[in-house]
């Protein structure tokens, strides 16, 4: 089959279509013809030899991917060959073929197209699995901090339609507008903005009671201090760095709480979980139109160093796509 593979991984690497050995599924799994995959950060890191495939997982990149059911392994009964499908992936979906668990595919239905759920399993399963997790409740005040991106604007879409006030914070005029277009209450320019003044005056003093934090250690301190008593920090990206101070006084008198997670290197038990919870809870949202995720650019496949380079220069408003055409 043909797929992306990376050339030189590392600062100079080049992303080249190439031929390469098609996967077969084994049992609990299934083969998936790829339509679109999503492109996201990881992809990048991999790419540069910073975030290494998991033991086990296809060495391409591409965490999502959306397609057809073209061949079941053992043991497979809840889907059939010919099914619309979108899938959590751990690598492998920037292919003609890619192999998924079948605990980790999500019917494509509705309005939802085939191409743009490619773009949403991972977007969505980080986001609700972190809400989740820290007991959120449907109108509790959110902060999203990189609103105008794939994970952020699926943050902003899906607080809207559960009716919770969303402040995102994003770093041009243009992108604070998008966000706010999407249903945020308030897009904050972290450039010519404070955030957390913005957060408590919108909320009247309280703050928030989750942020989704994709910054990490330039933010902690502001984070805090914009949270609510009993609130949680998830941090789900390190753009601002890995190590920062904490003032434990302050998170021990205000009840806070802090956590960080990521979806790669979760066991397969953990990440059928997390879809399952996407399934039942929020994914007719999704397919829908009330959270579906925002698509900012398409690429054909053989593309993919365009659709790097796009994400790269932070100029694309929501998610970016590789397409076979």
């Amino acid at each position: 089959m043909r797929g992306i593979v990376v050339d030189n991984p590392g600062r100079d690497h080049r992303l080249v279509m190439a031929e390469v050995r098609a996967p077969r599924p084994g049992p609990g799994q299934v083969l998936v013809r790829v339509a679109a995959a999503g492109v996201n950060r990881a992809d990048l890191l991999q790419a540069r030899g910073a975030y290494p495939a998991p033991a086990g997982a296809s060495p391409l990149l591409g965490l999502e991917c959306s397609g057809i059911v073209a061949e079941l392994g053992r043991g497979v009964t809840s889907w059939q060959v010919g099914d619309p499908v979108a899938a959590l992936l751990q690598g492998g979906a920037y292919a003609e073929y890619a192999v998924a668990d079948a605990a980790c595919l999500l019917p494509v239905a509705s309005a939802l197209t085939l191409r743009d759920a490619g773009a949403a399993p991972e977007s969505a399963a980080t986001v609700w699995s972190n809400l989740t997790e820290v007991g959120y409740v449907a109108g509790a005040p959110l902060l999203v901090h990189g609103g105008a991106g794939g994970i952020g604007t699926m943050a902003i879409t899906l607080g809207s339609a559960l009716q919770s006030p969303v402040f995102a914070t994003a770093g041009t005029a243009e992108r604070v507008q998008a966000c706010e277009q999407l249903g945020a209450s308030r897009g904050i320019n972290h450039k010519t903005e404070d955030f957390v003044q913005v957060v408590l005056d919108g909320t009247d003093g309280r703050g928030v009671d989750v942020i989704l934090d994709v910054v990490g250690a330039a933010y902690v301190e502001r984070n805090l201090a914009a949270l609510a008593e009993g609130g949680t920090l998830a941090i789900i990206g390190l753009i601002g760095g890995a190590q920062a101070e904490l003032d434990l006084g302050q998170m021990l008198r205000r009840r806070h709480r802090l956590m960080a997670s990521n979806l790669r290197n979760r066991s397969s038990e953990d990440r059928a979980a997390i879809v399952h919870r996407v399934r039942h809870d929020i994914w007719e949202l999704v397919c829908s139109g009330r959270a579906s995720p925002v698509i900012g650019a398409r690429f054909p496949m053989a593309r993919a160093e365009a659709a790097h380079a796009a994400m790269l220069s932070g100029s694309v408003i929501g998610k970016i796509l590789l397409t076979w055409d």
